[in-house]
């Protein structure tokens, strides 16, 4: 077989090989259909089939109006493309990194040196470059710099910053985790489900006509409606902002609550936090339901209660106030056990004395029927508000001691939520609700609600006379002259409350911590008396008073504030006389002087037989107390504030407490009183100017009493339970 024989021989061999090959895998591919372990048909979507991601929104949440609480929405990347071969890419540096520094607070030379960055396609600038808003964006797409452009993304966003932080929370800036608050313990709610939409594309990617697409609808998170009132919260963030930044308490917490649905109108804590900078949180609590601490003389209110719906309650019966022996324990009133000699129980509720409530507890309630209504009051329990990580109650309740100290508020461990719960109802007729703080959580699409919150009466622990004749004589703390309540006056409004000042355990060692300003003080407080519509519990722990301020200070600055704001706010009037008394011939009915002239203004009340004082060198009247509408009698003070913008201080000696307290409403003093009756010295000296907002101190005594029983030191930190 010659040579040309035997290539083709090998030729036609390679070729039938190569041809079995093919042959035997197209064979196999008709059978399995399979090529490469893949299927043909995933194959083909591979490679001609296009699918993006739509994605869904995080439910947003919102204040008792609509006002957004926290919401999704887009964020901007700041991004440089540096692509040699693209024809948007940065042409100057230099220049680029001159012109941004001062928008996105960056150094100039860093900026240059990522800009030159060499082989790179783009790059990404850094802090203070991520989650930019809308605004930041329009502010760098003016400088119209070559190559400079931006990566949308979502983020979370609270809108309203240091507002509720504790109550919201708040989730990673990108969603992907719910840390705290609501945000976390409604994620299940407020999550969303991203969607897809699948086309077929040529190689190019376009899409081909006519061919149907494939759409998996994203799904929104639901819709959170809260019971959150946005301006009496921001009334309060703004006064415990003030207040903080003033006092510098190791803690703060507040809550405001309709006392006749349950509802949670503001809640708030100090240290608190910007959700939208979460790297900066300090305190990760909500004191307001996570905390529980003794809470002082507010607990006798309950006690109080108790022994009133009890019939074993005689306001008239007498007393010896100083100290009552426990066995081989001691109670001691807050004057250093002094006392103020044999007084009636309703005046004992006034000064706050620790002996009478330690006898109503021990005589006259007995240990089991006190801690029965402990448990009716819901003390023994969790309140159940829809809030994460509530803490329970600790009561005492071993020894004959426990009984005593836990009927003025030592010894035992409530939260405030549990306070402001049992406080219902006493503002309630006998009926106490549960509070709560979701309104209603809905289908963003149809609004359909998923699920709401609604009024629950939890018990009636007292009946609604009990109720009424707490509320009168806790009217009595604020407006008696004996009241420890004098700072929680404002004008106008009918305040029933009570004080609360309470020890703290030392962490170093047995007992509790000493010295001034060394407790966590606290008021709770309902308006109006006559008809409660607000309950507002305030307390400060350890605030940094000066050796002549009162625990009041801050407290009260805290609850008149928000008070009288919200009660003005819900159009609740300061209380006006009556059609009769208005008809009375005796009495003198003052009218709205506001805008008019101050000397005719003057000289006509003067002619009424009222002592008139003008506060300011303006001509015009600016603020008159009392207000329009009140009748008053011959010789009764007036309070007019010009619009002038210095004013002299008035010389107040022999004013009483109701008259001093209408100068600090009509000027916004903090007042330190100190004592009661009538005023006996003025720290500002008459005559000496004085702004809105300043601080006077003012000590009263009572004329008839002599030196060794001067109430001079009743006040809010001398309510501190003594024990020996």
């Amino acid at each position: 077989m010659n040579k040309t024989n035997l290539r083709a021989v090998v030729l036609l061999i390679i070729f039938l090989l190569v041809f079995f090959l093919l042959a035997s895998r197209v064979a196999y591919i008709q059978v399995a259909k399979a090529v490469n372990e893949k299927d043909l048909e995933q194959l083909a979507d591979e490679r001609w089939s296009r699918t993006f991601t739509l994605e869904g929104k995080r439910g947003t949440i919102f204040d008792r109006s609509g006002n957004s609480l926290a919401e999704e929405i887009p964020s901007y990347t700041l991004v440089a493309i540096l692509d040699e071969n693209s024809s948007n890419r940065v042409d100057d540096p230099r220049l680029a990194a001159e012109k941004l520094a001062p928008i996105i607070d960056r150094n100039v030379d860093d900026l240059y040196r990522r800009l030159s960055t060499e082989g790179r396609f783009q790059v990404e600038l850094g802090i203070g470059t991520k989650n930019l808003s809308l605004e930041k964006k329009r502010e760098i797409e003016a400088l119209g710099l070559q190559g400079i452009t931006f990566r949308t993304e979502p983020r979370r966003y609270y809108p309203k910053q240091v507002f509720a932080s504790h109550v919201i929370g708040y989730t990673e800036r990108d969603m992907s985790t719910a840390r705290m608050g609501l945000e976390r313990s409604l994620d299940e709610y407020l999550v969303k489900e991203d969607g897809s939409v699948n086309y077929l594309s040529d190689r190019r990617g376009i899409r081909l006509p006519n061919m149907e697409e494939i759409v998996e609808v994203p799904k929104n998170g639901y819709e959170v409606f809260l019971t959150l009132d946005t301006n009496i919260q921001m009334a309060l963030e703004q006064v415990m902002t003030q207040v903080d930044e003033q006092y510098e308490p190791e803690r703060m917490m507040a809550i405001v609550a309709d006392p006749k649905s349950g509802e949670i109108l503001a809640m708030s804590n100090r240290p608190s936090f910007n959700p939208n900078f979460y790297e900066e949180i300090t305190n990760f609590i909500n004191y307001t339901v996570s905390s529980r601490f003794e809470p002082g003389s507010t607990m006798k209110i309950f006690t109080l209660a108790a022994a009133i719906e009890e019939g074993v309650y005689d306001g008239e019966e007498l007393f010896q106030s100083g100290s009552y022996q426990i066995g081989g324990r001691r109670i001691r009133d807050h004057n250093q056990g002094l006392g103020w000699g044999e007084i009636p129980f309703d005046e004992g509720f006034q000064r706050s004395s620790n002996v009478a409530f330690s006898k109503l507890s021990l005589e006259l309630l007995g240990p089991d029927r006190l801690y029965d209504y402990i448990e009716r009051f819901g003390f023994r329990e969790r309140t159940g508000i829809d809030l994460p990580n509530e803490a329970t109650s600790a009561i005492a309740d071993s020894y004959l001691i426990d009984a005593a100290t836990t009927a003025f508020g030592q010894g035992s461990a409530v939260t405030p939520i549990q306070q402001v719960q049992a406080m219902t109802a006493i503002a309630n007729e006998g009926k106490m609700v549960q509070p709560y703080i979701i309104d209603r959580i809905q289908n963003p699409y149809t609004g359909e609600v998923i699920k709401s919150g609604e009024t629950n009466v939890v018990g009636e622990p007292i009946s609604a006379e009990t109720a009424q004749q707490v509320l009168d004589l806790m009217e009595t703390v604020v407006t008696s002259s004996a009241g420890t309540g004098k700072p929680y006056y404002i004008e106008g409004f009918e305040i029933a409350g009570k004080t609360g000042t309470a020890e703290i355990s030392n962490p170093d060692g047995p007992g509790y911590l000493s010295g001034h300003g060394q407790y966590i003080y606290s008021f709770m407080g309902a308006a109006p008396k006559s008809d409660p519509q607000l309950i507002v519990y305030v307390a400060v722990d350890r605030p940094n008073i000066t050796i002549y301020e009162q625990g009041s200070a801050p407290v009260s600055q805290i609850f008149t504030t928000v008070m009288k704001h919200s009660l003005q706010y819900l159009n609740i009037s300061p209380r006006e006389t009556s059609k009769s008394e208005r008809m009375a011939d005796e009495g003198i009915i003052l009218e709205d002087y506001l805008g008019q002239g101050i000397d005719a203004v003057k000289a006509k009340l003067t002619s009424l037989g009222l002592d008139v004082h003008v506060i300011g060198s303006g001509g015009i009247v600016e603020q008159q107390i009392p207000r329009m509408g009140t009748t008053l009698i011959q010789g009764e003070k007036v309070l007019l504030r010009s619009d002038g913008e210095s004013f002299s201080m008035p010389e107040i000696l022999g004013w009483s407490l109701r008259d001093v307290m209408k100068l600090a409403n009509i000027l916004e003093l903090n007042v330190n009183l100190v004592g009661s009756g009538f005023v006996t010295h003025q720290s500002v000296p008459p005559n000496r100017s004085i702004s809105l907002g300043d601080y006077l101190g003012v000590e009263l005594a009572l004329p008839t009493r002599s030196e060794n029983e001067d109430e001079s030191l009743v006040g809010e930190e001398e309510e501190v339970v003594k024990i020996d």
